[in-house]
């Protein structure tokens, strides 16, 4: 094993990778980190310790020598010039369980729903549970503050939902679900209050069949100037809100009246609104900035650099392809995040298609629907 400095911490390696394409859950005293399709598996495992002391965990991973060493190596040194631990390695068995954790939680933020690209969603109430089910399991290496520690969490908001599943019928939703509902009563995640917030499950679904048939891209009209499809980044908007395809994102621009304005439209689904995820259009001098509906839509007024609305003459005569919309955190995108994009695509559409050892309930579930 070797130590090396890294952001002013000690690590057992350069970075994984970055969002999305990284799993990482943090413990008592360290980070773990595993690049999601990594075939090396848990193997792989890169530690960043935030206090060596306190992960007491750390002898289930490397051994009570291996432990030692480390603490000793660390003991009062500030990270700089790598350290070589020979003989040390992380054993990768241990590390399964954590590292099932790890995907867990990465799949709550990053499993790509595309209903274009064909990877239908993970029940969320099913994964929280299960993940809730090994957070309580993992306790020992888990610090109480963290988030990735917080079992309460994970069962709070899907009370109504896991008792629907729990008259379902199928045996393994049955197992899992009574687990979880012992344990929420055990930790108090349910109280009064969650009786308050009981979603209506069947209109869910019906939501969920209506979405399967796709918005698509908006249809150009006569009066329409310009228009195009772009990319999300995933990293600037929230979770389950929009579809994990490229080119989701249709805008185009057309005349009302004597000006000119802009529409965006972004691929949806599921039944979370995008009320007020913001929105900008740049080309050249002239932009235009707003707030998408609850449907994704959204309509801009385009204004030039003095902020003055753009006339339709002056439309008709602007140069759009060099045209940029961005949907939430304005971060851009790049070649690389298009790739990365592919990639996830890829590793979800692998679990669908034969599930792994490491396969959540929600994910065999998922694969069993689809056909």
């Amino acid at each position: 094993m070797r130590i090396v400095a890294d952001g002013g911490l000690w690590s057992t390696g350069p970075a994984v990778a970055d969002v999305p394409e990284v799993a990482v859950i943090e413990l008592a005293g360290a980070v773990l980190a595993w690049k999601v399709d990594d075939p090396a598996g848990a193997a792989a495992t890169r530690i960043t310790f935030t206090d060596a002391t306190a992960a007491e965990w750390l002898w289930r991973l490397v051994g009570t020598t291996g432990h030692a060493a480390l603490l000793d190596a660390l003991d009062g040194r500030d990270p700089g010039a790598p350290i070589d631990l020979p003989g040390i390695e992380v054993a990768a068995e241990a590390v399964l369980p954590l590292r099932r954790l790890a995907l867990g939680h990465w799949a709550r933020r990053w499993w790509p729903v595309t209903l274009r690209d064909g990877i239908v969603g993970l029940d969320p109430a099913i994964l929280d549970a299960e993940l809730a089910v090994l957070t309580a399991q993992a306790q020992e290496f888990l610090d109480g503050d963290a988030m990735d520690g917080d079992v309460t969490g994970l069962l709070r908001r899907h009370r109504a939902a896991l008792l629907h599943h729990r008259g379902g019928g199928d045996p393994r939703v049955v197992a899992l679900v009574d687990t979880a509902v012992e344990l929420a009563d055990e930790v108090g995640a349910w109280d009064a209050a969650d009786l308050l917030v009981v979603p209506d499950i069947a209109t869910s679904e019906r939501a969920d069949y209506a979405l399967a048939a796709g918005t698509g891209p908006a249809q150009s009209t006569p009066l329409a100037v310009a228009g195009g499809v772009q990319s999300l980044n995933w990293a600037s908007v929230p979770p389950g809100v929009f579809d994990a395809a490229d080119e989701t994102v249709d805008w185009r621009v057309e005349t009302v009246g004597s000006t000119a304005v802009a529409t965006v439209r972004v691929a949806m689904i599921g039944a979370t609104p995008a009320t007020d995820i913001g929105v900008r259009l740049r080309s050249g001098e002239l932009s235009a900035a707003g707030v998408l509906d609850a449907d994704g839509a959204a309509r801009l007024e385009i204004v030039d650099a003095g902020e003055v609305p753009l006339t339709e003459g002056r439309a008709w005569n602007h140069d759009w392809a060099p045209t940029i919309v961005s949907v939430g955190a304005d971060l851009g995108d790049s070649p690389e995040a298009a790739q990365a994009r592919h990639r996830i695509r890829e590793f979800a559409r692998s679990r669908l298609q034969r599930p792994a050892s490491d396969a959540f309930l929600a994910e065999i579930l998922a694969a069993e629907s689809d056909y």
